[in-house]
This record gives structure tokens, sequence and C-alpha cells, in this order.
């Protein structure tokens, strides 16, 4: 989050927080807040510059309140990039708008290039069920993004262990950090997402997501705002503990939604070598099914290990109901 923010601040919100809170208004004041006694005095200040001026922010530095940098006074907020009530605000912004970029953009690329559209037509998809399943997520999102603030301003911050120059930890690090991310995030999430399915949180927190028993890819979503936030976890946890290079953990914050959203297509393409090792679409489509097995993000391992993996096979894709069906409806021999 940080890097975005530094190139949305560069791009977009150095000039919008010069505008909302303009540091002109604070350095005319009567009375600033300032490292330096010297300061320029305004007179007949407007309403607005009245009802900015009741704004707090940091100390003016004394040599703005001087009037010696007054040639670029104009273009400056009194907010600084490092100011906390304007990092909050830039990063609920941000997240808010990135939660449904994300969505809208991999979900509707994955619903309308991958996702097998006759499978709306099983037995068991609910009616207006793409409509209920982004409705659902819309609703999640508020939630999500409040749970997830604190994690992302911990960063923003700087008290992850993100770093920028790949020379501090080297190449090999690097690239071991990907496996490392990946097997970390993973079992945490096998083991929240069990916990999930325990009786006593299922029917209060999880139970919405399985409404979908056939999930399109809308449906990565939509779900109880608290399971999505605990399913995130891991994720934000390990750049506290591991270091992690700043643009490849965007890259993999971004690849692990798209994950999240493919592996609802419902898809069961089985007889693949690749499906012993990685939770697919497949092994959550059985999931979805089922209800206790592949409680995996990526990989098999955590579920064969805890003993609830489940294998796909041919005899259980449920796109064999659609067929049943059709036949009976004498719609194919």
């Amino acid at each position: 989050m940080d890097l975005i923010l530094s190139v949305a601040d560069s791009l977009v919100f150095d000039t919008v927080w010069a505008k909302l809170v303009p540091l002109t208004a604070f350095v005319d004041a009567p009375s600033i807040p300032t490292s330096s006694p010297q300061a320029v005095l305004s007179t007949a200040p407007s309403a607005w510059t009245d009802l900015l001026r009741s704004l707090p922010h940091p100390p003016i530095p004394a040599e703005i309140a001087s009037g010696a940098l007054n040639s670029t006074v104009s273009s400056l907020s009194a907010w600084p990039r490092d100011y906390v009530p304007r990092q909050l605000i830039s990063v609920t912004i941000l997240t808010i708008i990135g939660i449904h970029v994300l969505y809208f953009l991999f979900a509707g690329l994955s619903y309308y290039f991958i996702f097998n559209h006759e499978m709306m037509k099983h037995p068991k998809f609910l009616k207006n069920q793409v409509r209920q399943e982004i409705q659902s997520s819309l609703r999640a999102f508020p939630g999500m993004i409040a749970l997830t603030l604190p994690c992302f301003m911990a960063e923003v911050r700087g008290y992850s262990q993100l770093y920028d120059d790949v020379g501090k930890y080297g190449w090999t690090y690097l690239v071991l950090s990907v496996p490392l991310y990946l097997l970390f995030t993973d079992y945490f999430i096998y083991w929240i997402h069990r916990l999930l399915h325990h009786p006593l949180i299922y029917k209060h927190v999880h139970k919405p997501h399985h409404k979908w028993l056939i999930p399109t890819p809308f449906a990565s979503h939509a779900f109880h705002y608290l399971d999505g936030y605990l399913q995130s976890v891991p994720y934000h946890v390990f750049i506290f503990i591991f270091p992690l290079q700043r643009a490849l953990h965007l890259v993999l914050f971004v690849a692990v939604n798209f994950w999240a959203i493919f592996i609802h297509d419902s898809e069961m393409i089985t007889g693949g070598f690749w499906e012993n090792i990685i939770n697919g679409p497949s092994h959550h489509t059985l999931h979805h099914l089922f209800f206790t097995c592949n409680y995996g993000q990526y990989f098999t391992w955590a579920d064969r290990v805890g003993g609830s993996y489940k294998h796909p096979m041919p005899e259980l894709d449920p796109f064999l109901e659609v067929l049943q069906a059709a036949k009976k409806a004498g719609k194919i021999e």
C-alpha cells in the first residue's frame, strides 16, 4: 500500500490536498502552531479560510512561516504526505477504489471468458445468483476495509519489513521469498478456513459464502465481512515478520486476489499432473459442494496433512447434473 500511496501522491493527491487544505490558509493565520515565532499575518480572512484554520495540522516549518518560500506555498498542503489524518483518508480512498477495481475487473474477465455459463443451468444454481453474489460482495467491502485499514496504515507508517533495494537481501532471497510467501499464507489460510467451518463459528460467519453451491467468479468476495478479513490476515501479517521487496509484494497481493477469484469458476478439469499439487478451481468446486474438504488456497499439501483432501474425479463434476437435467428435459439425447 505504501508504494501505491506514494505513486498516488505524486500523480493526484499532492495537488488535491494542496487545494483542500492549502498551506496558505495557515501561513497567513493570526495564530498558527509553528516551529518559528515569525509568521505573516493576514487581514479579513474568508469564512472558508476560517473553516480551514479550524482543522488540525502539524507545525509549519520556520522558513515557510517567515515567508522565505512564498513562491511555492500555493502549491503545498498544510497536511504533508506523512501526516496521519491525510494518510488515513488517502489510504481509505485507495482501498475503496482498489477493492472494487480488482473485484469487477478480474471477476468480470473470469466470468465472461473462463466461467462455463452452462453451469447456470445447474439445479442448485440460484435464481438471480450473479446479482446476489455482487450485492453480497458490495455489502462486505465496507467492513473488510475498516478492519484492514490498521494493517495498511502500519505498512504506510513504516512498521513492516518491506524494502526497496534488491541488493539489501540479494536476488536469491528475492526469488525464495515468493514460495515462502505462498507457503506461509496458504498454511495459515488453511487453518483459518477450517476454523471457520467449526459449528460454533460457521453459521454466524462462513455460512453466507456457502450459499453459492455452484459459484461464479463473482462469489469470490461474496461472504461475511469478518470472513473475508480473517482469510486475508496472513497476507498482511507476513510482511511484518519476513522481509519482502516492495514491488514484489504488490505483484503478489494482486496475484492472490486474482487466484481467489479464479478458483470460483466451478470448473472440474481433471486428470492433470498439477491437480495433485495445486488447489485449483476443481478442488474449490468440491469444497463448495461438500463443505468439509479442500480448505487450502493454492496447494493441496495442507489438506493432505490435515486429512481433509478430496481429489477431483470426473464423476464428481457438477456439470454432469446439468447434462442429466438437459436429458430429462429432452434437450439432448
